[in-house]
């Protein structure tokens, strides 16, 4: 990363990267959105976003990272690290897209951690590869695969869905969930007040809107820092404590931590 003047946002910057962070987490949800910056020519480069859920159901930014062309598993397993080395300890559910390799990474960073791919990033991507007429009949045969109650009825959905009409039509949708199904499983365990929490993305996402607005009219930055020191300033207001009660994650997140208690034994317990 170049190294420029040092400035009160940057230090601040630097202060909140470094901060140390909570050792047990319910839910960290991981994401890479991509912003434009100039470095000889102009190239777009991937954000590494964390987004944490703590034991109180407020989410919390835990850190933001630029990094090289190309979003890359090994780049991931270095913003892992970083956050371990910051203190975190374990994580019950590690959210993500499915990048391969990331999952290794998770895995090698908290042994204990299950990992579960974003399963409304499975549907965009499934519907990209439908025609637009026909995605209600799409979307609600997915429906019944990530709503099934059980891993069995879903692989009888999914085994539906490939029958010769939908699945002649669209091996590729098939090929993806079939792709996704050792990160996608997990889910189908969880209790409905889990399943909400992971379902939904809108934590991720409010934040990932937030970045684009800032950097929609901006074109490109001139370097990594000038970068880092905008996307800091955008999603400062979502850090700071008067934000804890627009951050809930759920009115019942009470009842989600119960299950989170009793799901993942007393991982939970060693706060």
């Amino acid at each position: 990363m170049a190294v420029g003047p040092r400035t009160p946002v940057a230090d601040e910057l630097a202060a909140w990267q470094n901060r140390p962070l909570d050792a047990i987490w319910p839910i960290i949800y991981i994401d890479a959105p991509w912003i434009k910056i100039r470095s000889g020519s102009v190239a777009s480069k991937p954000v590494y976003l964390a987004v944490g859920v703590d034991m109180d159901g407020c989410k919390d930014v835990l850190g933001l990272w630029v990094g090289d062309e190309g979003e890359g598993a090994t780049t991931w397993m270095t913003v892992l690290s970083e956050l371990r080395n910051r203190g975190v300890e374990d994580v019950c559910i590690v959210a993500c897209d499915g990048l391969k390799g990331l999952p290794d990474a998770v895995t090698a960073t908290w042994p204990k951690a299950t990992v579960q791919t974003f399963v409304i990033h499975l549907i965009r991507a499934s519907l990209r590869l439908a025609a637009k007429q026909h995605h209600p009949a799409v979307v609600s045969a997915l429906r019944a695969i990530y709503t099934a109650p059980t891993e069995q009825a879903a692989e009888q959905a999914l085994a539906d869905f490939t029958a010769p009409e939908s699945g002649q039509r669209y091996p590729a949708v098939v090929r993806t969930w079939r792709a996704a199904r050792n990160e996608f499983t997990p889910y189908l365990a969880f209790p409905p007040e889990i399943r909400k929490v992971v379902h939904s993305t809108k934590l991720i996402e409010s934040i990932n809107a937030r970045l684009r607005k800032t950097t929609r009219n901006r074109g490109h930055f001139p370097s990594e820092q000038a970068a880092l020191k905008v996307l800091y300033l955008a999603v400062r207001e979502l850090i700071t404590p008067k934000a804890r009660d627009v951050n809930h994650v759920a009115a019942h997140w009470k009842k989600a931590l119960n299950q989170f208690s009793l799901f993942f034994e007393d991982r939970l317990n060693t706060r």
